[in-house]
């Protein structure tokens, strides 16, 4: 399995590049694009300009453009807006031709009106379908097959045993899969929320809210482990502390994923760092049990002493491990 990475600005290429990062994606909003529709009617449902989350300027792209050909570790470009107004369909076409023209060939979008407007329109770039998109399932992925998809991305609710179903029932595709691997867990799924990352408003999965009993007293526990983590957030790196899938990659694995997501656009780029260290440490110990056919119980017990130095580790997990199987 490939790691795939969150790259924030240009600088962040070579220190990702050199941890051990294997493929690594951006977003690129024009600041024409800002100017014009400001935050309501984003590109990439991340319009920050405060602090490095995404690439604003051509000149940006050319740099990193030069980077990726000294290199040899694709960037792509992430488009996740769940929809565009129809003028805007031309415009993201032309961005597109732009970047594919100084060597942008793969693209991360989620709107398949706009995959559907960039083939008829015989732009041959490669398109990842976001995790953004939505609810996956056998005939949907078939579906975006069809379309030209590349790779899937499934999103942070899907189950390791839904995803290996998928995976096996489409088999035949040679699609290549992606699942989330740490960072970034969040209560909502990307397709059905309506919150705005940007400077101007406070992010909506950072605000509590009332649901059933069982699922208030579950947040609350969260909560309350999230603001342990951010006071210690300064002094005290842990790895996965935001969402970890660490434990499961045996399972992934085995499901047919073939690349980990590492969210981390706009994290501390030290932080990013030892994050790339410790996934690309945690595959090198399963190949090593692989290798030596050892139990997953001697995956997790070298993991814990390996990564989390015989710390417990964050709590936070990606997949609930009782759905592993």
């Amino acid at each position: 399995m490939k790691i795939v990475a969150g790259l924030g600005s240009v600088d962040e290429y070579i220190p990702y590049v050199q941890a051990g990062a294997d493929e690594l994606f951006c977003g690129y909003v024009p600041y024409n694009w800002t100017k014009k529709y400001g935050t309501v009617l984003p590109l990439n449902r991340r319009e920050v300009l405060a602090y490095n989350v995404q690439l604003g300027s051509f000149s940006e792209l050319e740099i990193l453009s030069a980077m990726i050909r000294k290199y040899r570790k694709p960037v792509h470009i992430a488009m996740n807006s769940l929809y565009y107004i129809p003028e805007q369909y031309e415009e993201i076409a032309d961005i597109v031709k732009q970047c594919m023209k100084i060597g942008f060939d793969s693209f991360i979008l989620a709107d398949p009106a706009l995959i559907l407007y960039l083939r008829q329109k015989g732009i041959s770039c490669k398109i990842h379908l976001s995790g953004e998109a939505g609810e996956m399932n056998r005939e949907a992925i078939k579906v975006f097959r069809e379309m030209g998809i590349g790779r899937i991305i499934f999103h942070r609710k899907n189950t390791v045993a839904s995803m290996r179903q998928m995976i096996e029932a489409v088999n035949a595709e040679k699609l290549e899969f992606e699942a989330f691997a740490l960072n970034e867990l969040c209560q909502f799924t990307g397709a059905f929320c309506n919150s705005l990352h940007c400077d101007e408003m406070g992010y909506l999965c950072r605000t509590t809210y009332w649901g059933d009993a069982e699922m208030e007293e579950r947040m609350e526990r969260v909560r309350k482990r999230t603001l342990e983590i951010e006071e210690q957030q300064e002094q005290q790196y842990l790895c996965g502390k935001s969402g970890c899938a660490l434990c499961a990659l045996p399972h992934l694995e085995a499901a047919g994923i073939t690349h980990l997501k590492l969210v981390g656009r706009g994290n501390y780029v030290e932080d990013m760092i030892r994050d790339i260290r410790n996934l690309k440490a945690a595959l090198g110990v399963l190949e090593e049990n692989q290798r030596e056919e050892k139990e997953t119980g001697r995956y997790i017990d070298q993991l814990n002493k390996k990564i989390f130095d015989g710390q417990p580790c964050g709590n936070n997990c990606i997949y609930n491990p009782g759905q592993f199987l």
